[in-house]
């Protein structure tokens, strides 16, 4: 597996921690070279020293900076002559998500890095895939892109149900062009952005959610499945699912 990867490409956004990083690991492990992007450059850098392999780099970016977007991509171009995978999976949602509490800035915040900020990424990362007549988009959406979630709040929810059209769009006009997309749906996995939910998970519940590693498997069959398969949407759980078993921490205070 390592030796029919070498040489392909994979640009991760939210490379530095949980899922992001999980997958920068996994491709890596199976031959890719992987270029982690995010904002924060010292946790990039502690990210790529915990890697093994040496074919790790960053491009630190804030995806919702479209300028700085295309100039990521235009780098990896020219460090690497290619990029073959897009995994867009830099997320956030603010802790005063419920509409008695939610500010217009807070909103916007989300909306900028969820849906904008994976916009921007996607475009700047399709000329290259064009001209290589092949890509892989991997767009790192949730539960609550795929069903309501009350606790996740309106502007996480909106913004990833968002995402469902963006993934669909792309395979009905770039599927021509050799590229394909999927939408991955996780349940709740225990990575950071859990510290900004109202209510702490309970720590028992942490290792019984879908690990960082389970997705970032995921990710991998999406990007190094045949050429001919496209992965169009995948919803993954933990089979002890909190999100039907009505944990107290999951309600929303109305």
């Amino acid at each position: 597996m390592t030796g029919s990867n070498a040489g392909r490409v994979a640009w991760i956004t939210g490379g530095a921690t949980g899922i992001g990083f999980a997958t920068a690991r996994a491709l890596g492990d199976a031959g890719w070279t992987v270029v982690l992007s995010g904002r924060r450059a010292k946790a990039l850098e502690d990210a790529v020293a915990a890697l093994p392999g040496g074919r790790a780099s960053i491009e630190p970016l804030d995806v919702a900076d479209a300028e700085a977007a295309g100039q990521a991509a235009a780098a990896i171009v020219a460090r690497h002559g290619r990029i073959d995978a897009l995994i867009a999976s830099a997320g956030t949602n603010v802790p005063d998500r419920a509409w008695k509490k939610l500010r217009p800035e807070g909103f916007a915040k989300v909306a900028a890095i969820n849906l904008g900020g994976v916009a921007n990424c996607v475009i700047a990362a399709l000329p290259t895939m064009r001209e290589a007549g092949a890509g892989t988009i991997v767009v790192v959406s949730s539960w609550a892109g795929w069903r309501y979630l009350p606790f996740a709040g309106a502007a996480y929810g909106a913004t990833k149900m968002g995402l469902g059209p963006l993934v669909e769009s792309l395979n009905y006009e770039e599927g021509q062009n050799g590229i394909r997309a999927t939408l991955l749906c996780p349940g709740e996995v225990a990575t950071p952005i859990l510290r900004s939910r109202p209510v702490p998970v309970p720590e028992p519940d942490l290792a019984r959610m879908l690990q960082p590693e389970d997705v970032a498997e995921a990710i991998a069959y999406a990007v190094t499945a045949p050429a001919r398969v496209c992965i169009n949407e995948l919803v993954i759980s933990p089979s002890w699912n909190r999100i039907y078993l009505g944990a107290e921490d999951l309600e929303i205070r109305r």
